[in-house]
């Protein structure tokens, strides 16, 4: 195993088991409470503390890809192989399912709440369908139309969705859904998309082994993105840090076969990002995730690996209980807690201690 810096930033605190590979992890706004699904179909809600689970849906046989929790913590939203959203109402005693959105022939894989209001974005082969759950009716349907889609973003200020696929990125404004799409130009087909936290800046990973970055809102007023390459494959998942680093710009983690790159933005725009790979993980890359508030990188792996990078640079930690590989991770919102999945079914916790607060 590689050598680490330090071995107890973090400490289990406790684990679960459903019956197939963990698909998603999400966390309340709070960090009380989690959710986790799996390939069989199953999604249950834990207690952070204790792991006390309540199962929300038995495993049925068709896979839950994903999952997401609303801003105010009062919905938990899940979709799937089944083609059917599933909304459960979490504020009272007991959770009860509010909602079940049947969608035949189609596979939800991607599906994101509105951070500021309870509206619920989700992919629809080639559409996006987006629902104000509280008066649990349809807002909006936006047809992307050159593909299916493959990833949809809100930017951090809730006004609008960004919508990826083959060729193009569109964002369609909240004020006027019916309005054409502001277009990037892709050149190939954009796997992920993620707003930076303060909106500045859109990145898109590619199937072409590329990430693509654009500066402001508007690709007509800057249509020309920074272009980073050689990744050993299409780059699959994007993150951003909340914090900055030296300059007016977070960092931007990129996970591409078994490699993980760590871009760093200069000063002189010509240069464009620096990048860092952190070359450990001997198996392929499932999820990254920096820590909130921090720059602690976190990065899970089929090798069986969940790395801990201070200042997403040096190895810190390396979490087990995988042994199959992980499949999945979520940094809690207050940064305390760390949660992932694996390939056997595997929910684990774990839980900052003393020497790590503050290591980031």
């Amino acid at each position: 195993m590689p050598r680490t810096t330090t071995q107890d930033l973090f400490k289990l605190r406790w684990h679960q088991t459903l019956s197939d590979y963990v698909t998603a992890i999400a966390w309340s706004p709070d960090g009380s409470r989690l959710a986790a699904s799996s390939a069989a179909g199953e999604v249950v809600l834990c207690s952070a503390k204790t792991g006390a689970t309540t199962v929300l849906q038995e495993a049925q046989g068709e896979s839950v890809d994903a999952l997401a929790i609303s801003a105010d913590g009062v919905f938990l939203a899940a979709g799937g192989q089944a083609g059917t959203v599933w909304v459960w109402q979490l504020d009272g005693s007991t959770p009860e399912r509010v909602m079940a959105l049947e969608h035949s022939r189609a596979w939800i894989d991607r599906l994101q709440w509105n951070p500021h209001h309870p509206e619920l974005a989700f992919s629809l082969g080639q559409y996006v369908q987006v629902w104000d759950v509280t008066i649990q009716s349809v807002i909006t349907t936006l047809n992307f139309e050159s593909s299916s889609v493959l990833d949809l973003a809100w930017h951090p200020q809730g006004d609008r969705l960004s919508v990826s696929g083959n060729q193009s990125i569109k964002t369609w404004q909240q004020q006027d859904w019916y309005d054409d799409p502001a277009i990037w130009e892709i050149g190939g087909a954009s796997e992920a998309i993620a707003w930076s936290p303060d909106g500045i800046y859109l990145a898109s990973g590619n199937n072409d082994r590329s990430v693509l970055v654009w500066e402001g809102g508007d690709p007509y007023g800057n249509p020309y993105p920074w272009r980073m390459q050689g990744f050993p494959g299409k780059v699959r998942q994007l993150a951003w840090s909340m914090v900055k680093k030296a300059i007016d710009a977070p960092l931007l983690a990129s996970i591409s076969a078994e490699s993980v790159v760590v871009w760093t933005k200069e000063r002189d725009p010509s240069v464009g990002w620096n990048p860092q790979m952190l070359d450990v993980h001997q198996g392929m890359v499932a999820a990254i995730a920096f820590q909130p508030q921090s720059l602690l990188l976190a990065s899970a792996a089929e090798d069986g690996w969940l790395c801990l990078w201070h200042k997403a640079s040096r190895l810190a930690q390396i979490l087990q209980g995988a042994p199959a590989g992980f499949s999945c991770l979520a940094w809690n919102p207050s940064g305390g807690a760390i949660a992932a999945g694996g390939s056997r079914g595997e929910v684990l916790v774990w839980t900052e201690t003393t020497k790590g607060k503050g290591f980031g």
